[in-house]
């Protein structure tokens, strides 16, 4: 029960990566709250879940308000963008992909962050991607929301270390999940491919990310800052 007694938020908590830090941590004995645009998938006695968009800062501010402190912050939710070149990239979805990955996670952060600061101690995780680092794992808008996101967080990181707050982030691969769905119907080719494509034969399950958040998130690694940890099955050691 390492997180006992601990306060955590953690968006995009309705299905995916962010659904398993949410069990993860209440297997730890930590009270949770999700946020994410779609209803409650979790039914727990230490679950709390607020519907609504992270990137409505009106919902988000008396969300958190509702409050008395955070602990940790795994800011999660995210959506992709269908790998569609720059021409195939039109405004709508540009400023979607950015509204979603980046601007609400900005949102977010500020708001729990104020909360961090009133006691100096707070653990923020952000959700990056391996397309934040190289190209092929997203679209033109995804891949540059996640460069987005880990300029982020190593800033965030830099600018509040000293204050008390430990930033750091996690750069997933092929994670099976309801995100990536499409890659898996009909025949599943496309799964196939990208998992004969990964050095270790396949596709990781949301729980292996959660295990990540949860030492990035203890004491263990009270010494790192603004590191981003790839869990992606060797795919940009290639």
């Amino acid at each position: 029960m390492k997180f006992e007694g601990k306060k955590i938020v953690v968006t995009g908590a309705a299905s995916g990566i962010g659904q398993a830090q949410a069990n993860a941590f209440l297997q730890q004995g930590a009270e949770v709250f999700g946020i994410d645009i779609e209803k409650a998938t979790i039914n727990h006695e230490n679950y709390t879940h607020f519907t609504g968009s992270v990137a409505d800062q009106s919902f988000i501010k008396s969300t958190i308000a509702q409050l008395a402190t955070v602990d940790i912050l795994c800011n999660t939710a995210g959506v992709l963008d269908g790998y569609a070149k720059s021409l195939e990239t039109d405004m709508a979805l540009w400023d979607r992909i950015f509204t979603i990955n980046v601007k609400g996670m900005y949102i977010v952060t500020n708001a729990v962050l104020k909360k961090m600061l009133e006691k100096k101690q707070g653990i923020i995780v952000n959700m990056a991607s391996i397309a934040g680092m190289i190209a092929g794992g997203g679209g033109a808008a995804y891949t540059a929301s996640k460069h987005a996101v880990i300029g982020y967080t190593k800033q965030l990181s830099y600018d509040y270390c000293k204050e008390g707050i430990r930033v750091n982030g996690i750069a997933p691969g092929a994670i099976e999940t309801a995100m990536n769905a499409a890659d898996f119907e009909g025949d599943g080719e496309m799964a196939k491919w990208v998992a004969k494509e990964t050095p270790a034969g396949r596709w990781a399950k949301a729980e292996e990310v959660a295990n990540v958040t949860l030492f990035l998130a203890s004491k263990e690694s009270d010494y790192m800052h603004a590191t981003i940890i790839p869990i992606d099955g060797g795919w940009i050691n290639k």
